[in-house]
């Protein structure tokens, strides 16, 4: 049987024997994530064990008598005349595991939650909707936000006070409050002085709906470049020239709009731009951030010089990384920006990558109870797996016997070289056996729709451009298991573990997969691809579409009623679903020619025009749409004779040009070419010149002299134009 939570009443007998059952079935697979064990087997369990979340799953042998969150944990509060104290976060949160093992595992702080309180665990991966409004109202009480989130609730779901993490205890870690007498406080204001409670819900309520809102009438045109040029003097400001990125520590990546920059120097000729991308793009592949022995990036640095990092791994980080030095190697074809390219992408593939093709989503820091523990070496492990190469590899990557990390060593580059990283390649080969061996991090298998978008934009422009089939093939599997496995009775699902799709999928999902789909019909030319880009898209307008306002909601028209219906006002380390489908919106107008999809994105420009002119560097994302939006879109349609191979040369030319406003297809004359025709207008008609390879590159339908030979191609898409 299930033993009673401290200071909660026993489970009804149906529940306490699904609660046994979900633990026997799973104690076989995995030890139970608790120091709270009576003969190995867990003392404790809560509600949280019959949920799939591997975040949620951490939390199931709590002595907190966790409920999910749903109608049901909001209506025994009521029943109780308790508040509700709500906890998000992720499984792959340093601390939220440190706020685990310090109060959530405390008997007392549970019995302390049990009584006095209805307490919710969520996964704010899998719910962004219920996060992104406390978020709001943590942020709007304290000024700041994170993980993880603490929010003390009405059981009517209004909130009326939080933070973030809180030491457990008076005087843990320098704390005035802790948690335990915050929770004792709070409880007893709530119990003695409802109107108190109700004044700070009505106000607070009321600002997070509106910060939450549409940003008012919509502007009668969309905006012109402006927004661009001023963002980029903003980053101009504040650019750190040592380092790269912003002057500020911690550094994350997505603090400077890396591909925005890449996108203004092309349009203008400008040099700084391209020199802050391409330093910023340097410092971070050189630094700590960047695992040089198993490729990939951690998820920021902790110092202003990319070389100390939080360790956890995220697969949209290296989704939207790839996809940055991706580009930079079209702009200055340098090998170093190709290779880590494809270390990154080789890490995705290999690490990331479920059996079925789908990817999980993040890796934790911890590891033996140690952040960055996996990661980091001491000087002797190196030179007794290296042999005569420590030296050598200890000057290369900064290696010392003292460390530059808790006496251990993070590897970086001070001095890059790419002859010298070539040439020290057998030596990370080692190492990286070597670190197989160890106790690997957490790895959080769940499968989330709209990362996996991501991932597939990163796999198949990768391997594109790079000419790398291996990658495009991963991003065709990804794309065969989001289009399959997460979709139920016809509708996208969020997430996808241990074989259950749930959840039903977010503007975001709907707008990154479509995103991936575009980019693997550019990589492939199967027509099969841009169709489903086009059959998510309609969906997409029609579940979030906002006729009236423009632009899009983030939950759909039939979801769960919350306090707020979210139109996204910025983008964070993710783009927002709405930037995105902003740009969606402008690649299907050039791909089908149908006008419907430019009143899309011309609708959504006009309802951010006010917000893009007053904090443009809030909506970096957005303004790669606008830069779409405002310059020559070339539409490149590839024809070569049927039963010969797609034409590499010309592949070639497409592969190095960077063109981020375009549209290409391709395909064999003959049967193939009327199926890419049937789903991409631009396509309609043409044909080879001759029998022989043939590109025709237009704008807006109006075609050049069809170019039959890859110089010719390269001449008629290499015109830019600028800013006006």
């Amino acid at each position: 049987m299930v033993e009673a939570l401290p200071g909660a009443g026993p489970f009804p007998e149906v529940l306490a024997r699904r609660l046994a059952e979900a633990v026997a079935a799973r104690s076989r697979a995995q030890a139970p994530r608790t120091h709270h064990l009576v003969d190995g087997r867990p003392r404790y369990t809560n509600r949280l064990a019959l949920e799939r979340s591997p975040y949620l799953l951490q939390h199931a042998h709590n002595p907190v008598s966790w409920y999910p969150w749903g109608d049901e944990a909001f209506e025994e509060a009521r029943r109780r005349g308790k508040p509700v104290f709500l906890s998000v976060g992720y499984s792959t949160c340093h601390w939220c595991h440190v706020m685990e093992r310090e109060s959530f595992e405390d008997e007392e702080i549970a019995r302390v939650l049990n009584e006095r309180y209805v307490a919710i665990k969520v996964d704010r991966e899998e719910r962004p909707d219920v996060d992104a409004i406390y978020m709001t109202a943590v942020q709007l009480l304290t000024g700041g936000g994170g993980w993880p989130m603490s929010v003390w609730l009405t059981p009517d779901r209004e909130p009326f006070f939080g933070g973030t993490y809180f030491p457990p205890r008076d005087g843990v870690r320098g704390a005035t409050r802790g948690f335990l007498g915050i929770l004792e406080e709070v409880a007893d204001v709530y119990a003695r002085d409802r109107p108190r409670i109700s004044a700070a819900t009505g106000s607070l309520v009321s600002a997070v709906r509106t910060a939450l809102a549409s940003h008012g009438a919509a502007a009668d045109e969309p905006p012109g470049p402006g927004p661009i040029e001023e963002a980029v003097a903003l980053f101009r400001r504040t650019f750190d020239e040592t380092h790269g990125g912003v002057r500020r520590a911690p550094k994350f990546p997505s603090n400077l709009p890396v591909r925005l920059l890449l996108r203004y120097h092309r349009r203008t000729g400008d040099p700084e731009p391209l020199h802050m991308a391409l330093l910023t793009l340097e410092k971070m592949a050189a630094g700590g951030i960047h695992d040089q022995v198993g490729g990939g990036f951690h998820r920021y640095s902790t110092d202003a010089a990319w070389l100390v990092p939080h360790f956890e791994k995220m697969l949209y980080d290296n989704a939207l990384l790839a996809v940055a030095y991706a580009e930079a190697w079209q702009v200055t074809g340098r090998r170093d920006l190709a290779r880590v390219v494809r270390g990154t992408l080789d890490y995705l593939v290999r690490e990331m990558t479920s059996p079925e093709g789908g990817l999980w989503s993040a890796t934790d820091a911890d590891s033996e109870g140690e952040e960055g523990r996996f990661f980091v070496w001491e000087e002797r492990e190196l030179r007794d797996a290296l042999g005569p190469d420590a030296d050598r590899f200890a000057a290369f990557h900064g290696v010392t016997p003292e460390g530059n990390f808790e006496g251990r060593n993070i590897l970086w580059v001070p001095r890059p070289d790419e002859g010298e990283w070539e040439a020290l390649a057998p030596a990370r080969e080692k190492l990286y056996a070597l670190r197989a061996r160890r106790v690997p991090p957490l790895r959080d298998e769940k499968v989330l729709a709209g990362w996996n978008g991501l991932a597939i934009s990163a796999l198949a422009f990768g391997g594109r451009v790079l000419g790398e089939r291996r990658y495009v093939e991963a991003a065709a599997r990804a794309a065969d298991f989001v289009l399959g496995r997460m979709v139920k009775d016809g509708r996208l699902q969020r997430t996808w573990v241990a074989g259950e799709a749930a959840v039903p999928a977010f503007l975001e999902d709907h707008a990154f997969v479509a995103q991936g789909l575009l980019e693997l019909f550019e990589a492939t030319f199967e027509p099969r691809w841009l169709a489903a880009a086009v059959d998510l898209s309609d969906r997409l307008e029609r579940l979030f579409g906002d006729p009236e306002g423009g632009g899009w909601f983030t939950t759909a028209a039939d979801h769960e009623r919350l306090l707020a219906r979210e139109k996204p006002t910025h983008d964070g380390a993710e783009p927002s679903g709405a930037s995105v489908a902003v740009l969606n919106a402008l690649r299907l107008d050039a791909f089908t020619t149908e006008p419907r999809w430019r009143r899309a994105a011309d609708a959504a420009l006009r309802h951010y025009h006010a917000a893009l002119e007053a904090q443009p560097a809030a909506l970096t994302e957005l303004l790669l749409a606008l830069d779409f939006a405002t310059d020559s879109v070339r539409e490149v349609v590839l024809l070569w004779p049927d039963g010969a191979p797609a034409p590499e040369p010309f592949l070639d030319v497409l592969r190095r040009t960077f063109l981020p406003s375009r549209a290409l297809a391709g395909a064999a004359e003959g049967d193939a070419a009327a199926r890419l025709g049937a789903v991409a207008s631009i396509a309609a008609g043409k044909t080879t010149a001759g029998g022989r390879p043939t590109a025709y590159v237009c704008e807006r339908g109006a075609c050049r002299l069809p170019a039959i030979a890859p110089e010719k191609l390269a001449a008629q898409i290499a015109p830019v134009r600028p800013y006006r």
